[in-house]
């Protein structure tokens, strides 16, 4: 099933942990329309600035796959709303022209360093967006998140 022009379902919800596990990760109606606005509102036009594919590292999660990889309680992957994309050394590039471009609940650059992620979060809610940019940063050995600073 197609949520957009390039995204299908099947790559939204896809999960070698969930496969491995036997884990159903399918979505319910609401978090498919959700995905459907991501793609269209962030992933669709973010592939065209890149000009190409774009790997989805996460993107739905069910509740007892979010659980089980350690995902915030409130983790917007449960609904629909966000997905992780990896694009190699081009994720700054990315982060910095979905902040500029883009409207977005969430950005989080996902650790690396000062120059480039190692993935980006980004999140999307039809119910009106934030613009929160975020670093997430590790600190006795626990994920936390601290403004972006450009």
């Amino acid at each position: 099933m197609n949520l957009s022009q390039h995204f299908t379902l099947a790559e939204m919800m896809f999960s070698p942990t969930a496969i491995k596990k036997g884990i159903d990760n399918t979505p319910n109606a609401q978090a498919i329309r959700n995905l459907t606005v991501l793609c269209e509102k962030v992933l669709e036009p973010l592939r065209a600035h890149v000009g190409g594919p774009i790997k989805i590292s996460s993107g739905y999660r069910c509740e007892v796959l979010n659980s089980l990889i350690g995902g915030a309680k409130s983790s917007q992957h449960k609904f629909g709303q966000a997905v992780d994309i990896d694009l190699k050394d081009k994720c700054a590039e990315a982060f910095k022209w979905i902040r500029e471009n883009l409207d977005y609940d969430q950005i989080i650059w996902e650790f690396g360093n000062d120059k480039q992620p190692d993935w980006i979060h980004v999140s999307f809610s039809t119910k009106g967006n934030r613009k929160n940019a975020l670093r997430a940063i590790k600190s006795n050995g626990r994920t936390k998140y601290i403004p972006f600073q450009a």
